[in-house]
């Protein structure tokens, strides 16, 4: 079995573990939370966690508030759910790759709409 492999395996699974744990949590200033990838290091010592929120702009922040409160509470919940010799320090960042996405997406389905409410110009022959 191969590091990289590895590392995949305990990226994914603290991804997982770490959906989960962000759904429990009690704070109502975090909003509708998708874990959507984590990076930990080779050493395990530290973990970047990649999310997406809806919302606003201030339901974004409200949830980065959250999540930074919620830093030391998710690792010991972490450390007792995964068989790991250390239990990384976690690093919360917002999936500028995912909200890009959803934003092209927006666009695209703008174009649509505008296409659809002009008729096609073109007539198949």
């Amino acid at each position: 079995m191969t590091e990289g492999s590895r590392l995949d395996r305990v990226n994914e699974e603290v991804r997982e573990i770490l959906a989960q744990e962000i759904q429990r949590l009690k704070d109502p200033r975090v909003g509708f939370v998708t874990v959507t990838g984590v990076r930990v290091t080779p050493d395990l010592r530290k973990a970047r966690v990649f999310y997406t929120v809806l919302g606003e702009e201030r339901d974004h922040k409200a949830t980065r508030a959250a999540l930074r409160s919620a830093r030391s509470h998710l690792r010991a919940s972490l450390g007792h759910q995964i068989r790991i010799k250390v239990t990384p320090e976690l690093e919360f960042e917002e999936d500028a790759a995912a909200a890009q996405g959803g934003r092209v997406e927006e666009i695209i389905a703008r174009l649509h709409e505008h296409d659809d409410d002009h008729g096609s110009t073109e007539q198949s022959g």
